[in-house]
Protein backbone atom coordinates (compact mmCIF):
# COMPACT_ATOMS: atom_id res chain seq x y z
CA UNK A 1 0.00 0.00 0.00
CA UNK A 2 0.88 3.21 -0.80
CA UNK A 3 2.37 5.59 1.85
CA UNK A 4 -0.12 8.62 2.44
CA UNK A 5 1.29 11.99 0.67
CA UNK A 6 2.21 14.60 2.87
CA UNK A 7 0.63 18.12 1.96
CA UNK A 8 2.71 20.16 -0.26
CA UNK A 9 3.52 23.73 1.93
CA UNK A 10 2.93 26.12 -0.94
CA UNK A 11 4.41 29.44 -1.48
CA UNK A 12 1.32 31.20 0.41
CA UNK A 13 1.68 28.90 3.53
CA UNK A 14 5.25 29.67 3.30
CA UNK A 15 5.22 33.31 3.92
CA UNK A 16 2.83 33.44 6.23
CA UNK A 17 4.28 31.26 8.60
CA UNK A 18 7.91 34.04 8.04
CA UNK A 19 4.85 36.12 9.04
CA UNK A 20 4.09 34.41 12.23
CA UNK A 21 7.69 33.97 13.48
CA UNK A 22 8.62 37.61 12.96
CA UNK A 23 4.94 38.84 14.67
CA UNK A 24 6.08 36.12 17.58
CA UNK A 25 9.58 37.60 17.80
CA UNK A 26 8.18 41.29 17.97
CA UNK A 27 6.49 40.28 21.38
CA UNK A 28 9.54 38.06 22.74
CA UNK A 29 11.58 40.92 21.66
CA UNK A 30 10.83 43.25 24.86
CA UNK A 31 11.21 40.08 27.90
CA UNK A 32 14.58 39.44 25.37
CA UNK A 33 15.94 42.81 25.75
CA UNK A 34 15.61 43.25 29.57
CA UNK A 35 17.02 39.97 29.67
CA UNK A 36 20.02 40.95 28.04
CA UNK A 37 20.34 44.37 29.65
CA UNK A 38 19.54 43.21 33.90
CA UNK A 39 21.10 39.90 33.39
CA UNK A 40 24.04 40.04 30.67
CA UNK A 41 24.54 43.96 31.20
CA UNK A 42 25.85 43.29 35.02
CA UNK A 43 27.75 40.33 33.99
CA UNK A 44 29.74 41.63 31.60
CA UNK A 45 30.39 44.95 33.63
CA UNK A 46 31.70 42.68 36.54
CA UNK A 47 33.96 40.92 34.31
CA UNK A 48 35.52 44.33 32.90
CA UNK A 49 35.22 45.38 36.53
CA UNK A 50 37.58 42.90 37.56
CA UNK A 51 40.58 44.56 35.27
CA UNK A 52 40.57 48.11 36.77
CA UNK A 53 40.56 49.42 40.33
CA UNK A 54 36.80 51.49 41.01
CA UNK A 55 36.40 53.92 43.90
CA UNK A 56 32.56 54.85 45.56
CA UNK A 57 33.84 58.15 44.16
CA UNK A 58 33.85 57.26 40.51
CA UNK A 59 38.01 56.94 39.90
CA UNK A 60 38.76 53.93 37.78
CA UNK A 61 42.32 53.40 37.26
CA UNK A 62 43.80 50.12 35.01
CA UNK A 63 45.00 47.28 36.83
CA UNK A 64 45.26 44.62 34.17
CA UNK A 65 45.63 40.72 35.67
CA UNK A 66 46.63 42.71 39.31
CA UNK A 67 43.63 40.99 41.11
CA UNK A 68 43.94 37.97 39.61
CA UNK A 69 47.56 37.39 40.77
CA UNK A 70 46.43 38.95 43.68
CA UNK A 71 43.79 35.68 44.53
CA UNK A 72 47.06 33.37 44.28
CA UNK A 73 48.54 34.86 47.17
CA UNK A 74 45.71 35.80 49.23
CA UNK A 75 45.58 33.40 51.85
CA UNK A 76 41.77 34.46 53.13
CA UNK A 77 40.51 33.60 49.36
CA UNK A 78 42.34 30.02 49.64
CA UNK A 79 40.88 30.10 52.97
CA UNK A 80 37.07 30.92 51.28
CA UNK A 81 37.87 28.60 48.56
CA UNK A 82 38.56 25.24 51.31
CA UNK A 83 35.25 26.22 52.90
CA UNK A 84 33.07 26.62 49.58
CA UNK A 85 34.61 23.55 47.89
CA UNK A 86 34.32 21.59 51.38
CA UNK A 87 30.52 22.55 51.92
CA UNK A 88 29.64 21.82 48.25
CA UNK A 89 31.47 18.64 48.22
CA UNK A 90 29.29 17.30 51.47
CA UNK A 91 26.00 18.80 51.02
CA UNK A 92 25.06 17.99 47.09
CA UNK A 93 25.55 14.36 47.23
CA UNK A 94 24.18 14.17 50.72
CA UNK A 95 21.25 16.61 49.25
CA UNK A 96 20.77 14.16 45.85
CA UNK A 97 20.60 10.99 47.96
CA UNK A 98 18.23 12.27 50.02
CA UNK A 99 16.50 13.76 47.36
CA UNK A 100 15.85 10.44 45.97
CA UNK A 101 15.34 8.26 48.98
CA UNK A 102 12.13 10.63 49.76
CA UNK A 103 11.18 10.14 46.08
CA UNK A 104 11.21 6.78 46.20
CA UNK A 105 9.46 6.80 49.16
CA UNK A 106 6.09 9.07 47.86
CA UNK A 107 6.09 8.57 44.07
CA UNK A 108 3.32 6.00 44.51
CA UNK A 109 -0.31 7.84 45.60
CA UNK A 110 -1.07 6.41 48.71
CA UNK A 111 -3.47 7.73 51.46
CA UNK A 112 -1.37 10.79 52.98
CA UNK A 113 1.42 10.89 49.95
CA UNK A 114 0.68 14.39 49.26
CA UNK A 115 0.92 15.38 52.53
CA UNK A 116 4.79 14.00 52.86
CA UNK A 117 4.95 15.74 49.43
CA UNK A 118 4.15 18.95 50.80
CA UNK A 119 5.69 18.50 54.40
CA UNK A 120 9.15 17.82 52.20
CA UNK A 121 9.14 20.55 50.33
CA UNK A 122 8.31 23.08 52.60
CA UNK A 123 11.50 24.30 53.40
CA UNK A 124 12.62 24.70 49.86
CA UNK A 125 9.88 28.43 50.01
CA UNK A 126 10.82 28.82 53.84
CA UNK A 127 13.01 31.63 53.98
CA UNK A 128 16.41 30.82 54.70
CA UNK A 129 17.51 34.14 56.88
CA UNK A 130 13.97 32.92 58.84
CA UNK A 131 15.57 29.06 58.94
CA UNK A 132 19.30 30.15 59.67
CA UNK A 133 17.80 32.22 62.81
CA UNK A 134 15.79 29.35 64.19
CA UNK A 135 18.95 26.87 63.15
CA UNK A 136 21.23 28.73 65.25
CA UNK A 137 19.27 28.67 68.58
CA UNK A 138 19.14 24.64 67.61
CA UNK A 139 23.29 24.59 67.44
CA UNK A 140 23.20 26.50 70.08
CA UNK A 141 24.86 24.95 73.14
CA UNK A 142 21.36 25.23 74.93
CA UNK A 143 19.91 23.78 71.75
CA UNK A 144 17.76 20.56 71.48
CA UNK A 145 20.97 19.51 69.24
CA UNK A 146 23.61 20.09 71.94
CA UNK A 147 21.72 18.10 74.25
CA UNK A 148 21.34 15.19 71.57
CA UNK A 149 24.87 15.10 70.96
CA UNK A 150 25.65 15.05 74.61
CA UNK A 151 26.18 11.64 75.00
CA UNK A 152 28.94 11.40 71.97
CA UNK A 153 30.60 14.55 73.81
CA UNK A 154 29.45 16.65 71.16
CA UNK A 155 27.25 18.62 73.10
CA UNK A 156 28.37 22.31 72.56
CA UNK A 157 27.32 24.85 69.82
CA UNK A 158 28.25 23.46 66.71
CA UNK A 159 28.06 27.08 65.46
CA UNK A 160 30.71 28.78 67.05
CA UNK A 161 33.40 25.47 67.00
CA UNK A 162 35.56 26.03 63.93
CA UNK A 163 35.84 21.76 63.68
CA UNK A 164 31.77 21.65 63.92
CA UNK A 165 30.58 24.74 62.10
CA UNK A 166 30.95 23.20 58.44
CA UNK A 167 28.95 19.86 59.54
CA UNK A 168 26.06 22.14 60.80
CA UNK A 169 26.08 24.15 58.06
CA UNK A 170 25.72 21.05 55.57
CA UNK A 171 22.88 20.18 57.79
CA UNK A 172 21.35 23.49 57.21
CA UNK A 173 22.21 23.67 53.73
CA UNK A 174 20.36 19.82 53.35
CA UNK A 175 17.72 20.58 54.83
CA UNK A 176 16.38 23.62 52.98
CA UNK A 177 17.63 22.09 49.72
CA UNK A 178 16.33 17.89 49.51
CA UNK A 179 11.99 19.14 48.93
CA UNK A 180 13.59 20.73 45.56
CA UNK A 181 15.62 17.31 44.15
CA UNK A 182 13.02 15.05 46.02
CA UNK A 183 10.20 16.37 43.31
CA UNK A 184 12.16 16.60 40.42
CA UNK A 185 13.12 12.74 41.13
CA UNK A 186 9.11 12.27 42.07
CA UNK A 187 8.82 14.03 38.17
CA UNK A 188 11.46 11.72 36.59
CA UNK A 189 10.74 8.57 38.59
CA UNK A 190 6.65 8.53 36.91
CA UNK A 191 8.23 7.74 33.47
CA UNK A 192 10.04 4.83 34.32
CA UNK A 193 7.99 2.12 32.28
CA UNK A 194 7.05 -0.14 35.09
CA UNK A 195 7.25 -3.12 33.43
CA UNK A 196 10.72 -3.49 33.78
CA UNK A 197 10.33 -2.86 37.57
CA UNK A 198 8.26 -5.70 37.47
CA UNK A 199 10.40 -7.97 34.84
CA UNK A 200 12.95 -7.61 37.40
CA UNK A 201 10.84 -8.69 40.41
CA UNK A 202 9.68 -11.67 38.90
CA UNK A 203 13.27 -12.19 38.02
CA UNK A 204 13.88 -12.38 41.55
CA UNK A 205 15.98 -9.22 41.71
CA UNK A 206 15.60 -7.15 45.32
CA UNK A 207 15.13 -3.41 45.68
CA UNK A 208 18.71 -2.54 45.52
CA UNK A 209 19.37 -4.34 42.62
CA UNK A 210 15.87 -2.77 40.51
CA UNK A 211 17.52 0.51 41.86
CA UNK A 212 20.73 0.04 40.08
CA UNK A 213 20.13 -1.29 37.25
CA UNK A 214 16.53 -0.10 36.08
CA UNK A 215 15.64 3.25 38.15
CA UNK A 216 19.50 4.87 38.26
CA UNK A 217 20.19 4.77 34.78
CA UNK A 218 16.58 5.87 33.37
CA UNK A 219 17.06 9.06 36.09
CA UNK A 220 20.76 9.79 34.83
CA UNK A 221 19.22 13.03 33.20
CA UNK A 222 17.86 14.32 35.93
CA UNK A 223 20.37 13.51 38.23
CA UNK A 224 23.05 15.42 36.06
CA UNK A 225 20.41 18.25 35.97
CA UNK A 226 20.22 18.42 39.83
CA UNK A 227 24.06 18.26 40.75
CA UNK A 228 24.51 21.19 38.41
CA UNK A 229 21.57 22.99 40.09
CA UNK A 230 22.68 21.99 43.71
CA UNK A 231 26.38 22.64 43.12
CA UNK A 232 25.85 25.80 41.48
CA UNK A 233 23.79 27.05 44.76
CA UNK A 234 26.22 25.66 47.38
CA UNK A 235 29.04 27.84 45.64
CA UNK A 236 27.03 30.60 45.78
CA UNK A 237 26.14 30.29 49.61
CA UNK A 238 26.20 33.43 51.52
CA UNK A 239 22.56 34.17 53.44
CA UNK A 240 23.31 31.02 55.48
CA UNK A 241 26.43 31.84 56.94
CA UNK A 242 25.37 35.53 57.06
CA UNK A 243 22.66 34.72 59.28
CA UNK A 244 24.35 32.30 61.45
CA UNK A 245 27.84 32.71 62.03
CA UNK A 246 29.00 35.64 60.21
CA UNK A 247 31.89 33.55 58.58
CA UNK A 248 33.07 32.57 61.85
CA UNK A 249 34.16 32.05 63.70
CA UNK A 250 37.65 32.00 63.13
CA UNK A 251 36.78 32.01 59.69
CA UNK A 252 35.95 28.48 59.29
CA UNK A 253 32.68 28.93 57.84
CA UNK A 254 34.00 31.71 54.82
CA UNK A 255 32.56 31.38 52.14
CA UNK A 256 33.88 33.09 48.28
CA UNK A 257 30.70 34.65 47.94
CA UNK A 258 31.26 36.00 51.58
CA UNK A 259 34.87 37.39 50.17
CA UNK A 260 32.79 38.64 47.51
CA UNK A 261 30.95 41.01 49.85
CA UNK A 262 33.19 42.00 52.19
CA UNK A 263 35.63 43.28 49.79
CA UNK A 264 33.02 44.65 48.30
CA UNK A 265 30.35 46.49 50.22
CA UNK A 266 32.55 46.21 53.20
CA UNK A 267 36.11 47.46 51.90
CA UNK A 268 34.55 49.12 48.82
CA UNK A 269 37.48 47.18 46.77
CA UNK A 270 35.06 46.44 44.27
CA UNK A 271 37.79 45.32 41.49
CA UNK A 272 38.72 42.70 43.70
CA UNK A 273 35.36 41.60 44.34
CA UNK A 274 34.47 41.54 40.87
CA UNK A 275 37.71 39.24 40.08
CA UNK A 276 36.56 36.78 42.76
CA UNK A 277 33.25 36.86 41.16
CA UNK A 278 35.23 35.80 37.98
CA UNK A 279 37.23 33.24 39.64
CA UNK A 280 34.03 31.98 41.27
CA UNK A 281 31.93 31.63 37.66
CA UNK A 282 35.01 29.92 36.10
CA UNK A 283 35.43 27.11 38.77
CA UNK A 284 31.31 26.84 38.81
CA UNK A 285 31.64 26.35 34.89
CA UNK A 286 34.76 23.50 35.46
CA UNK A 287 33.04 21.71 37.94
CA UNK A 288 29.87 21.76 35.18
CA UNK A 289 31.85 20.39 32.51
CA UNK A 290 33.08 17.79 34.77
CA UNK A 291 29.84 16.49 35.72
CA UNK A 292 28.96 16.51 32.28
CA UNK A 293 31.61 14.36 31.44
CA UNK A 294 30.88 12.14 34.48
CA UNK A 295 27.32 12.05 34.94
CA UNK A 296 25.37 13.63 31.60
CA UNK A 297 27.24 11.41 28.97
CA UNK A 298 25.34 8.69 27.66
CA UNK A 299 26.09 5.17 28.26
Amino acid sequence: MASPRRPVRTRAMRVLARREARIALLFVLPAFLLFLVFRFGPAIVGVALSFFDYSIVGEIGWRGLDHFQRLFVDPLFWRALTTTVLYTAFSVPIAIALAMAMALGVRRAFRGSRFFRSIFFLPVITSLVLAGSIFSWIFSADGPWAALMEPLGLGRSWLADPVLVLPALVIIGVWSRFGYGMMIFVAALQDVPRELEEAALMDGANAWQRFRAIILPQTRPTIFFLAVIETTFAFQVFELIYVTTGGGPANASYSLVYLLYDQGFKYTNYGYAAAVGVALFVMTLVVALIQRLVIGRQR
